[in-house]
């Protein structure tokens, strides 16, 4: 009998939790303006069926969606900005962007699997100040390396940014050359390093870190670069192409390896870290 009554309630719980998903209001596609079932839209990977449109994700998500269920490991979830500069209004912004978004910053960092592999992950989330860059991105990114140096592990950072944190100010500059410090000796343990830009990866990030990776991969139509359109045609007085910094415009120059759909991409990362570990492996059984 409480068998029975633990299975109606079970079922009762999914039903609503079911029709709750269903009555969920429709989203609007901000690349070709069709309503998207909210609930369809999330088995989509949140791209839109119509127009292809990707959108940008809760890094969250994005952990979800590659990494191996219940083996993520946050690290470093605690670490926040002292600003520094004591620029006016920061502290409050930070503030209601953690209790909006869960996050204390706009990196999250941490252990994982990948299909079985284990690698160090590092997610970049747009929803906080565009995934700005400052103090606390750029040391969570360096002792993410750090670690994964440590403990001989392959890298994976999903870069999204608007650039440099003006708040932070030469603060968030620095970031580039400690970064890229903490991914060159990481390299010379021998590890494996990939990123895969996302939309949009600008500014200070893909100047730096976001275009050292040994294996460099890209989301469709993801917006990569450094200064913006119009400030590079002003500078140079010329009219760039329409797909300019674009994902297919990098991968045709040869700036990226791939361009992976959101649906393979666990698997391609999957695929790159065994092929990477099967050396280590072999030599491991000799």
């Amino acid at each position: 009998m409480l068998i029975d009554l633990f299975q109606k309630t079970r079922l009762t719980s999914m039903q609503m939790k079911r029709q709750a998903a269903e009555e969920r209001p429709d989203i609007v596609c901000k690349g070709c303006g069709k309503k998207l079932n909210a609930r369809t839209y999330g088995r989509n990977l949140y791209v839109c069926p119509y127009c292809g449109r990707y959108s940008r994700l809760l890094a969250r998500t994005r952990i979800r969606q590659v990494a191996d269920k219940d083996s993520f490991h946050e690290l470093d979830a605690g670490l926040r900005s002292l600003d520094p500069l004591g620029f006016p209004g920061y502290p409050q912004k930070l503030a209601a962007l953690a209790e909006k978004t869960g996050m204390n910053d706009a990196v999250i960092t941490g252990e994982c699997t990948i299909g079985g592999e284990a690698a160090c992950i590092a997610v970049m989330d747009s929803h906080f100040m565009m995934a700005s860059m400052g103090s606390v991105v750029g040391e969570k990114l360096t002792r993410l390396f750090e670690h994964a140096a440590r403990k001989h592990l392959p890298v994976i950072v999903f870069t999204a940014s608007g650039g440099a944190r003006m708040q932070e100010g030469m603060y968030s500059l620095l970031q580039m050359a400690k970064v890229s410090g903490a991914v060159e000796r990481h390299s010379r343990t021998g590890g494996l390093y990939i990123t895969v830009l996302t939309d949009p990866t600008t500014g200070g990030v893909t100047a730096s870190f976001a275009s050292l990776g040994d294996i460099i991969l890209a989301e469709p139509h993801a917006t990569v670069g450094f200064a913006g359109r119009r400030v590079i045609e002003g500078t140079i007085g010329e009219t760039l192409p329409d797909d300019f910094q674009s994902a297919e415009f990098l991968l045709a120059h040869g700036f990226c390896d791939e361009i992976v759909p959101r649906n393979r991409m666990k698997q391609r990362l999957a695929a790159l870290l065994k092929l990477h570990a099967a050396p280590k492996k072999r030599r491991a059984k000799g």
